[in-house]
């Protein structure tokens, strides 16, 4: 059995609440969110999306806590030890299945932003580029060293991270990216929002037009809301794992939820006051912020360090959540295979960059290798995204909701009772009831079916 004394953890609660946030927080929020915003009318979508964090989000979040804090373990081994002599370890192993498959495709965009940097800094965001914004992006999608060498990069900053562990590595380095990410993000908002023009982005993003609501507006909400939280690839459980016993789960859950929410909010608006201010359509789809906003950096007065910021934090938003996706493999390998934490996180994060290696190429020389009319980043992205994490949310409700035993959920939330839990017989409600049935119908939009 595993000495849990020994265990690397988070030392403080805000150390815990940067590091989950930190887990939460990346490519959904800042480029996922507006443009799925953008797509589904604005500010209808909205409101859904914050109904569905605070109903749905935060029980499945405080789930996964609970679940990690109370096995101590990696995703797999606090199955083993809740649930022994049972098949539940299934869907810690699929957590991390997940972790290792996001993480191969998320490496690809999220180097796309260090080459994004990159170009800021050369200022070829200006107005004197003769290249368009699209071209720029085509070009460089479908070339090969490039993409491929600032993939790398990236994965290289995130395994330096892990190889410095929980602590050192994890903590330290959230309690910086994440306030430099929202300094980053009221910045550019304050920029914005001061544009001619601007009030009329603010009022698509926060006016609902509840005529633009529909079943799929909705179930884009509800997708949003499960793929933004991280919720059912093995991260949060990891991470819960790590949380000192004298935290508050509930509180924890809820302020990491909501400022995951908060964040996806100031990038809106962020973004929609710029693209309505220089006559531009939120309605872009996922070349928004590739494509659609440097063509606003470039007529923008100061728009090359405007780009420059943007692109950082889209990389710190990115780098955060690689840094949860490794995590959730290296704790396995090094906890289950008595693998040292710096052999594991080289051998995760190689393993990861070989499949990454495919994903990336497939926007250029094999672009033409598909599998199921899709190529390997889109097969990545559809098994991840539409069948692993809500499969994997869904297993994880009905396991806390109706095979674990409630009081000892109950213990874990209380701290013991030590802390009061008046919502408990709703978030046993929810779980029970409301949660799989809304992850099931995601699952079902997911595969096409509804």
């Amino acid at each position: 059995m595993m000495n849990h004394r020994k265990r690397d953890g988070f030392t403080s609660k805000f150390g815990a609440y940067a590091a989950v946030v930190g887990s939460a927080v990346g490519l959904g929020n800042i480029w996922r969110f507006p443009y799925m915003t953008g797509e589904n009318g604005g500010g209808a979508f909205l409101l859904i999306y914050f109904i569905f964090v605070i109903v749905i989000g935060i029980p499945v979040v405080l789930s996964e806590f609970v679940i990690g804090r109370r096995g101590r373990g990696n995703s797999y081994a606090s199955f083993v030890k809740l649930a022994p002599k049972s098949y539940w370890y299934l869907v810690g192993l699929m957590g991390i299945f997940s972790a290792f498959i996001i993480l191969a495709f998320y490496t690809t965009v999220s180097g796309w932003t260090l080459h994004y940097i990159y170009l800021s800094v050369k200022d070829i965001f200006s107005a004197t580029v003769s290249s368009s914004p699209a071209e720029i992006f085509n070009e460089f999608q479908k070339g090969t060293v490039m993409p491929l060498l600032w993939q790398f990069i990236f994965m290289i900053f995130t395994v330096l991270i892990i190889i410095s562990g929980v602590q050192k590595g994890i903590e330290k380095s959230s309690k910086i990216l994440m306030p430099a990410l929202f300094l980053i993000l009221v910045i550019l908002s304050i920029k914005t929002i001061s544009l001619p023009g601007a009030m009329d982005g603010l009022r698509f993003l926060f006016y609902p037009d509840f005529s633009k609501i529909n079943s799929n507006v909705i179930l884009d909400a509800l997708g949003q809301a499960a793929f933004s939280l991280s919720i059912g690839m093995g991260a949060l459980i990891t991470y819960g794992s790590y949380i000192k016993r004298d935290n508050n789960l509930f509180k924890t859950a809820l302020s990491v939820s909501l400022t995951d929410m908060g964040i996806a909010i100031l990038a809106g608006v962020a973004i929609f006051p710029a693209l309505f201010s220089f006559g531009l359509s939120p309605q872009q789809g996922p070349g928004l912020v590739f494509i659609v906003l440097p063509e606003v950096f470039q007529q923008m007065m100061w728009g090359e360090i405007f780009a420059l910021l943007f692109f950082i934090l889209l990389a710190i938003a990115a780098l955060t959540s690689t840094i949860s996706l490794l995590e959730v493999v290296v704790a396995y390998f090094s906890e289950e295979f008595k693998m040292k934490r710096r052999n594991a996180t080289i051998f995760g994060a190689a393993l990861a960059f070989i499949l990454g290696i495919f994903t990336t190429l497939s926007f250029g020389p094999l672009r033409n290798a598909k599998l199921f009319e899709k190529t390997v980043f889109d097969n990545c992205d559809f098994l991840s995204t539409n069948i692993l994490l809500p499969l994997g949310a869904l297993f994880i409700v009905i396991f806390l909701g109706w095979f674990y035993e409630i009081d000892q959920t109950k213990d874990e939330i209380t701290n013991q009772g030590t802390v009061r839990v008046w919502f408990f017989p709703v978030f046993v409600f929810i779980i029970r009831f409301v949660a799989p049935l809304a992850i099931f119908l995601v699952f079902l939009k997911g595969l096409g079916i509804i």
